[in-house]
């Protein structure tokens, strides 16, 4: 079989720390052939970082779109880039897959729904946490009912100090936001994706700029200090999202916040029958799922218990981001629907508009 070919546009961390290690597991099936990027000479270490001695260099990825042996486009820019090179990837012929969020603004992803469906490709958005093993037996357990009916949940996504030093992550004009649009995304997609409820009424929400510039000495930050003067973004956003049927989101996200329980892409979900919880990342070296509920008039819980490792072993479990490919290139070429649909990631996106525009307006947005 011939490997299908992709190019990747955008060569910072996500590209280096997910995607290629990520393709490099599905080697048989997919060659990365061109790397993108403003900086020549970032692509070019990436290239030589990766092995990708044969992959052709672009700094405009309009020159890259040109190339029709590429098959498949991967998006790992800053955010704001993210619509107009989709776009013109799909007018190229070419599948897409675009990471988290789908877009800095509602208008934007819908312009990137458009454009998919005028052509006839494939297009998902880089949610890999959907792939964790303490996810995937979340969504079985919803999907099986055994939750009951889903009507209030919580997704978290709380850092105490752990502010991004590096990249854009900072920078408004290229991100759009800062922890609510960077990690927050991650929190509610697995929220809404488990509960399998995406018909929104409302959403109200408070944007908080309280700590952003704050002197070094006071920062205590895990990433190192920021640097206050060029800090644009908040650094923390709380939402609150009601369902058409009545069910509540309470949607954390910080990358600041003085607060001791540090999780993020986590989710609570409460149901008539019992309620599960995942709590991961920050204060919880290993992910937990729990589950609460009431055995012989009594109440009680369980957990589920961890992956089975070996010593010099890495078990039957991949990483979510390899997963998350293997998923991704199984529907390409077998013309298969992927895990994560354009649709759920435009409603994660409009959503997290809504908030940043609840705060900023002080009113509550409608969107039912």
């Amino acid at each position: 079989m011939e490997k299908l070919k992709l190019g990747i546009i955008g060569t910072g961390g996500i590209c280096n720390n997910k995607h290629l290690p990520s393709l490099a597991k599905v080697a048989d099936q997919v060659e990365v052939t061109a790397l993108c990027d403003l900086d020549e000479g970032k692509a070019k270490a990436t290239a030589q970082r990766h092995g990708l001695t044969g992959a052709a260099i672009y700094t405009d990825y309009r020159e890259m779109l040109k190339d029709k042996s590429i098959d498949i486009i991967h998006v790992c820019t800053p955010n704001v880039a993210h619509c107009q090179i989709t776009v013109d990837a799909f007018e190229a012929g070419k599948h897409v897959l675009c990471e988290k969020p789908m877009a800095a603004s509602s208008s934007d992803a819908q312009k990137m729904l458009d454009a998919w469906r005028k052509s006839d490709k494939k297009f998902t958005i880089g949610y890999q946490n959907r792939f964790r093993y303490d996810v995937q037996v979340l969504k079985k357990s919803c999907q099986a009912g055994e939750l009951g009916d889903i009507y209030y949940g919580e997704a978290n996504a709380i850092r105490r100090k752990a502010v991004p030093t590096w990249g854009v992550f900072p920078d408004k004009s290229k991100q759009g936001g800062g922890p609510l649009i960077d990690i927050g995304t991650h929190a509610l997609d697995i929220t809404l994706w488990c509960m399998d409820n995406y018909e929104v009424d409302s959403v109200s929400g408070q944007v908080f700029y309280k700590l952003g510039n704050l002197p070094e000495a006071a920062q205590g930050n895990t990433y190192g200090p920021w640097d206050a003067e060029t800090y644009e973004v908040e650094d923390s956003a709380m939402g609150f999202i009601k369902m058409k049927n009545g069910a509540l989101i309470n949607l954390r996200a910080s990358w600041a916040l003085n607060y001791m329980d540090a999780r993020e892409a986590a989710t609570t979900l409460c149901g008539t029958k019992e309620g599960a919880e995942i709590k991961y990342g920050g204060s919880y070296p290993q992910a937990e799922l729990i589950f609460n509920h009431v055995r012989h008039g009594k109440m009680t819980h369980e957990m589920l218990s961890g992956e089975a490792l070996v010593d010099y072993f890495e078990g039957v479990n991949e990483p979510a981001g390899v997963l998350e490919v293997r998923q991704w290139i199984n529907a390409i070429l077998n013309d298969g629907e992927p895990c994560v649909k354009p649709e759920e990631a435009f409603r994660v996106t409009q959503i997290l508009e809504a908030i940043y525009q609840a705060s900023e307006t002080n009113r509550t947005i409608q969107l039912g």
